[in-house]
């Protein structure tokens, strides 16, 4: 049995289920608001919720998407009570966890979340070229014009930052310096790019994307803002056997066996920018005709 977790309507997900069908596999899926109850049953332990029931030694492989495993959790009136049956519930919920991430897995909830200055050092100390990077609360040592402005952590969306409406924050230029110090902020040295590459990791192989996005005022600092009237133009990519292994190198080192990587290519050398184990591969699945979603689901 495989255990999917993700999310509501995420067309990833779906895309893998539809293979999964095809190859008749079985799986649970579950989703970002089911809660989960423990129970035991003839020395068995089984997790159940309104939507799904398993037992956990029924599952072979984990597909870890988004989201994650939500427990209910039991309430005393007794303080030092509560205290002390939250941190046995807590010991419960990680023993779980970390059963499940010990079988076949494609990603773990625990590693979903990666600190971006972490990745960048452990890269340089891998030999990947990285466009210089620095930690600022004042734009006083900025190079105008030759600086870029990302943030540190990798959640790009901002929910409900007004009434019913969400924003999305961008990589930028930054063109003046700002009169008044603000919090500590991710700076980083702007490449001249040929072109960005997009690539695809999954258990020691890498499928990759040309995008063409440096020719339009629009994408030409991130490809995120896309051109929908003109399109980038995006073309399979092959990366050089010596950089396919220093991907390897890194995923290891940081425990993620799938994910999206950012690189920008600049003459004969290849700038690594960051990782996102949980990225978008649809469209370059797509694009490049990598079939990655039937991949995913025979590995599973």
């Amino acid at each position: 049995m495989i255990l999917i977790i993700s999310q509501k309507n995420e067309t990833a997900t779906i895309d893998v289920i539809r293979h999964l069908m095809i190859l008749k596999k079985k799986f649970i899926r579950v989703h970002e608001d089911e809660v989960f109850e423990i129970k035991t049953i003839k020395k068995r332990i089984l997790i159940e919720s309104s939507r799904n029931r398993f037992f956990i030694d029924e599952i072979e492989s984990v597909w870890y998407r988004r989201g994650g495993l939500n427990f209910s959790r039991l309430k005393y009136s007794n303080h030092s009570i509560l205290l002390h049956m939250n941190e046995t519930q807590y010991w419960l919920e990680d023993y779980i966890q970390k059963t499940l991430e010990s079988k076949r897995h494609i990603n773990k909830e625990s590693t979903s979340l990666i600190n971006k200055l972490i990745v960048l050092d452990k890269a340089r100390e891998l030999g990947f070229d990285i466009p210089e990077y620095f930690l600022a609360e004042n734009t006083d040592q900025v190079k105008l014009n030759k600086t870029i402005l990302k943030t540190i952590n990798g959640n790009v969306t901002l929910d409900e930052i007004k009434k019913d409406f969400s924003g999305f924050m961008y990589t930028t230029l930054v063109e003046e310096r700002e009169s008044q110090d603000f919090f500590i902020t991710f700076f980083q040295e702007k490449i001249e790019k040929d072109f960005e590459i997009r690539t695809f990791y999954l258990n020691d192989h890498c499928w990759s994307m040309a995008i063409f996005s440096q020719n339009d005022e629009q994408t030409k600092t991130d490809f995120r803002k896309y051109n929908k009237k003109n399109p980038n133009r995006n073309v399979p990519y092959v990366l050089p056997k010596y950089i396919e292994e220093k991907i390897n190198l890194l995923m290891k080192s940081l425990d993620i066996n799938c994910g999206s990587l950012d690189f920008i290519k600049k003459g004969e050398k290849y700038y690594f920018l960051e990782i996102n184990p949980i990225g978008q591969f649809s469209s370059l699945s797509h694009t490049c005709n990598y079939a990655l979603e039937q991949k995913l689901a025979e590995y599973l």
